[in-house]
């Protein structure tokens, strides 16, 4: 067999077969259909990280990534914390509620994490923090384990599920602009597709 093949093989994208384009957020009834799930299985850590997915809104990158100190101070974990998005050199708020503050204090506590520990370690040796990738699995497992079609969500599913029910209560645009951390306005909207959605639901209540 050729280099080229064997080089070809080895940068398949990881993601190779899977359904791309917008992936669904999850509805309020998931979303507690998978919490309570993780606590009845006592996943403390996936716990953690799923009610901090959901608030942060964070992309896959910048969630992996984070570390104790960003978040916590002390034994104190913040009720809203900024970071800088590695994708677009940004900083970004966002607000931690008291579920997820009670999630992560656990998890930190169990877990035996210090100030400069990264929040989700990764089980694997030689990797400092869970990758994309184990955090996409995890992110399957969750949406398989309510009966809900793999293919149909992922990574994005988390950071869309929080601005999208905020934007369908207040229609506020620039709100969920800031809370994403986009720079232009016009990504908001192809981001949530939103004018799909309106004009939709503006064709529902009209009759003729």
């Amino acid at each position: 067999m050729s280099m080229i093949g064997v080089s070809a093989r080895r940068h398949e994208p990881w993601n190779k077969g899977k359904l791309s384009g917008q992936k669904a957020p999850l509805r309020l009834r998931d979303i507690w259909a998978i919490r309570v799930r993780l606590q009845l299985r006592q996943k403390i850590r996936d716990l953690a990280l799923f009610d901090l997915a959901i608030d942060s809104k964070l992309r896959a990158c910048d969630l992996v990534k984070l570390r104790v100190c960003d978040i916590a101070h002390g034994d104190h974990v913040s009720a809203r914390a900024t970071i800088l998005q590695q994708k677009t050199h940004r900083p970004v708020q966002f607000e931690i509620t008291e579920q997820t503050r009670e999630a992560i204090t656990a998890w930190i506590s169990s877990a035996g994490l210090v100030p400069d520990s990264h929040l989700f370690p990764s089980r694997i040796h030689g990797s400092p923090h869970l990758s994309t990738r184990q955090y996409a699995r995890i992110v399957d497992d969750w949406i398989a384990g309510i009966g809900l079609d793999v293919a149909a969500y992922g990574t994005h599913t988390m950071r869309r599920t929080k601005v999208s029910l905020i934007y369908r209560r207040t229609k506020n645009l620039r709100a969920v602009q800031l809370l994403l951390g986009h720079s232009k306005l016009e990504s908001t909207v192809r981001y949530l597709g939103i004018e799909v959605d309106d004009a939709l639901e503006i064709a529902e209540q009209t009759e003729v």
